[in-house]
């Protein structure tokens, strides 16, 4: 860390590269987090650094006149404007940095015009908090066989659209029209871990490419089904990002509807609803129970993998899952071996977003 004597340094890039660089500037051991991100002109921002970096391209290094000393946490920016420990208590206590985006959920309590807390200036207090971030929204659910969005804009300049990074892969996206979910940060890093190059995979559900991606940067030929269409632009948009479109074959379809072949070695089943018997959809033979899992196992080679996402109630884990596999394998005259089962995150009061991993004979 530099001395009061030293210079300040920052490096100067650009604002769609900002959040790519403080990660590999935190890598190398450079970023000053005392220090607020700047803005440097229209197009770039000055990110604090202890000492020019090394391995991390910039544009250039400046010495930043008259830094301003970052506070640490959301309280701290809040105590500063004068709010008191009762509305403190009721300010967010997480949110999400995705890209320039800063992604917050408020309480149904805190509605403004109910004499809720000012959302507005809790979101310019997560902008000094986040100087790389220029937009707050409050996230307000999903609906829809889409699971689409529901978003407000609550400070900063309000564009929703966005580069994510994450280890490395690129993620556009609109948060106002596809979701993202920070908390499956460790299974998208995961997915780009376990495969080979070279293996097929079938991503049944693969949205903007959340594990599409880093499956085919890690060398895999990914066949990716989607059937909203503003993930599906995002999707094939994103192949081109991470310059793996020869590697992903992606089609805007039911995944029930999408003709794999051949055989796959392993299969992702990323949506946590694909578990659920589908004994009554008009989709299904009289003799289906699980018609997504169906589809999963018919298209798997012998000695494949399946990760089968699910929403699992605490009380029903490891049961739930688990039998519902070994239930559809047994249908399709198959045989399963467990190979792992993860919590994921925390979907709801009592109820865990799991996966389980098992290979399938």
């Amino acid at each position: 860390m530099a001395s009061s004597d030293d210079p300040h340094l920052a490096a100067v890039v650009r604002k769609s590269e900002s959040e790519a660089t403080i990660a590999a500037l935190r890598d190398e051991g450079v970023y000053d987090a005392t220090r607020k991100v700047r803005e440097y002109d229209e197009t770039t921002v000055s990110l604090p650094v202890t000492d020019p970096p090394q391995e991390t391209p910039v544009l250039k290094v400046v010495e930043q006149v008259s830094p301003e000393r970052r506070l640490r946490d959301l309280e701290s920016h809040l105590r500063e404007r004068g709010w008191s420990d009762e509305e403190i208590e009721r300010a967010p206590g997480s949110w999400a940095v995705v890209g320039s985006v800063v992604l917050v959920t408020f309480g149904d309590e805190d509605d403004p015009e109910e004499g809720g807390i000012d959302r507005e200036e809790v979101g310019e207090a997560l902008l000094s908090l986040h100087g790389e971030a220029d937009t707050v929204l409050a996230h307000e659910g999903v609906s829809g066989d889409h699971r689409e969005p529901s978003v407000s804009v609550v400070a900063g300049a309000g564009d929703t659209e966005t580069v994510h990074t994450e280890h490395g892969t690129r993620y556009a996206l609109d948060l106002a029209e596809v979701m993202f979910s920070p908390g499956n940060k460790a299974e998208r890093a995961r997915m780009g871990e376990v495969v080979e190059p070279g293996e097929r995979v079938f991503d049944m559900f693969a949205g903007i490419g959340y594990f599409t991606l880093p499956m085919a940067r890690a060398g895999a030929d990914v066949t990716a089904a989607e059937r909203n269409p503003a993930a599906f632009r995002f999707l094939v948009e994103n192949a081109m990002l991470n310059d793996v479109s020869d590697r992903v074959s992606a089609f805007r379809a039911d995944c029930r509807d999408v003709e794999v072949s051949p055989e796959v070695d392993r299969v992702v089943m990323g949506y946590y609803e694909a578990s659920e018997p589908r004994s009554e959809d008009s989709r299904t033979s009289p003799d289906a129970s699980y018609d997504y899992l169906e589809a999963a196992l018919a298209v798997l080679t012998s000695g494949g993998v399946v990760h089968m996402h699910e929403a699992t109630p605490e009380k029903l884990l490891w049961e739930r899952p688990v039998s519902r596999l070994r239930e559809a394998a047994a249908d399709a005259g198959r045989d399963v071996e467990i190979l792992d089962r993860r919590k994921v995150k925390s979907h709801s009061e009592g109820v865990w977003h799991v996966v389980v991993d098992a290979e399938v004979e």
